[in-house]
């Protein structure tokens, strides 16, 4: 049986509360939102904190709402399942809604939060294994050791960022909201992430995510997610594709943006993608949207290579990469989704 470690449990009752004790506490704390992925990794002995921050008490963390600038802010301590079922989220953020939805089980999802999710911890099928699984290896680069397992001499940890939200929040433009107890700053959520498995996020020890707030999107529009999973709840993504398409009123493509996730520490925009839908119409001219279509499906094949850092085929995944950027293109111009074949 895995067991928690030992840890003092605060519950603060408002923010500026929360956030004296995370300043007190620095690296010694962790938050505690939803515990979907915290819980977890304080029993594999992948986090040992002395204080554990719980935010389940603190006001003016949920809630999802439109600005006056059109604008969606949604609270970091949001349920996912609130997100997913959200219809402002569904109409204006169909990638995100969807993406939420698909987010491991109902339960999970009743529990997790937008911000517990968008903050997930990189995942590698050599480090989320129990600790006497990893002291069997010799434990690996992200925790206790000192050689990776996935590429051999490897000198920076490869463990992939595998959230399902942040690929969609990256098409929509989102920013986040980040507090700690002497000011509040905002982020573009493309500056938020970089490309090293232990910590691929730029948040400082003390600061906690409060709000991500979604400019508002254009008239025209659309938005998928394509999650590729061996079981059709409950897994992490071995594939995550958010595509975005914005239509004019008379249905050809303004911007369109295609990020995954699940192959490296941080998502990848697939460079390109726009200017190859550019000018296309997919209701108008479906043959040569298509064809557009599946010129952006080689530039993700050509730019985004699975490691072998989750569990299955690396090759295979490679495999589904121009696969599922063709389907969650086409489902989001057909205003259709979420895709989640295997």
């Amino acid at each position: 049986m895995l067991r928690l470690p030992s840890f003092r449990l605060e519950q603060p009752d408002t923010l500026p509360q929360a956030l004296a004790l995370l300043d007190q506490a620095g690296p010694e704390a962790a938050v505690l939102a939803g515990g979907t992925d915290l819980l977890p990794n304080m029993k594999h002995e992948l986090r040992r904190p002395s204080v554990v921050i719980a935010l389940s008490r603190v006001k003016g963390l949920t809630g999802i709402a439109e600005a006056a600038d059109g604008a969606i802010e949604i609270g970091a301590m949001t349920p996912l399942a609130e997100v997913a079922q959200s219809a402002l989220v569904a109409r204006a953020l169909p990638a995100l809604a969807q993406a939420a939805a698909l987010v491991a089980g109902p339960q999970l999802r009743q529990r997790g939060t937008l911000g517990g999710n968008v903050l997930l911890d990189t995942r590698c099928q050599y480090v989320n294994q129990s600790h006497f699984w990893r002291s069997a290896l010799g434990f690996c680069l992200k925790k206790d050791g000192t050689v990776c397992h996935v590429v051999a001499g490897g000198s920076r940890c490869v463990a992939a960022a595998s959230a399902d939200t942040v690929p969609a929040l990256m098409t929509l433009g989102a920013v986040l909201e980040v507090a700690r107890h002497d000011r509040t700053r905002q982020l573009p959520i493309d500056a938020f992430f970089v490309a090293d498995g232990i910590v691929n996020r730029r948040l400082e020890p003390t600061e906690l995510l409060t709000r991500v707030r979604v400019p508002r999107p254009a008239a025209g529009h659309r938005g998928a997610y394509g999650k590729l999973r061996e079981r059709g709840s409950i897994d992490f993504p071995l594939l995550g594709v958010a595509a975005r398409l914005d239509l004019s009123e008379a249905g050809v493509v303004e911007h369109a943006d295609l990020v995954l996730t699940s192959l490296a520490a941080a998502p990848r925009r697939v460079a390109g993608a726009a200017d190859a839908l550019r000018g296309s119409a997919p209701g108008h001219a479906p043959a040569e949207f298509e064809t557009a279509v599946r010129r952006v499906a080689e530039l993700a094949r050509r730019q985004c290579r699975p490691l072998p850092n989750l569990p299955g085929d690396h090759e295979w995944r490679g495999e589904m990469v121009p696969v599922y950027a063709r389907r969650t293109l086409l489902a989001a111009a057909a205003g259709q989704g979420p895709v989640h074949h295997v």
